[in-house]
């Protein structure tokens, strides 16, 4: 998991659900904050795998996530990133709102802000 490039709680627990702040397609395990190679879909990817190890981390899953904000630099990557989403969820799937956005962290192009709903028993 990589380390936050900000002043921000990557995942917080608030009752029963578990709040993750938006995750970039970072390089697991890099020195040094590093985005993986390609474009939004590739970094959406490489996201949603980061996010769901922070998911464990924190005693929830993918399948417990019920709302998702996708950011995007370009909305031509909304299609793509689509089938990458797709891949990662299970229906039913999270809500889920699309932002394009002028700029991200890194010069990234996609990030993803989730919520998952884990009861705490």
């Amino acid at each position: 998991m990589s380390t936050p490039i900000g002043p921000y709680s990557p995942a917080r627990r608030a009752g029963d659900f578990v709040i993750l702040s938006g995750q970039l397609g970072m390089v697991p395990g890099a020195e040094t904050p590093t985005l993986v190679e390609g474009g939004a879909p590739e970094q959406l990817r490489q996201a949603l795998v980061n996010a769901e190890a922070l998911l464990r981390e924190n005693g929830a899953s993918m399948n417990q996530v019920v709302k998702g904000t996708l950011f995007l630099m370009d909305l031509a990557d909304f299609v793509a990133c689509n089938e990458v989403w797709m891949a990662a969820f299970e229906a039913p799937r999270p809500t889920r709102s699309t932002i394009q956005i002028a700029g991200l962290p890194l010069g990234a192009r996609a990030e993803a802000e989730l919520w998952a709903f884990a009861p705490l028993s």
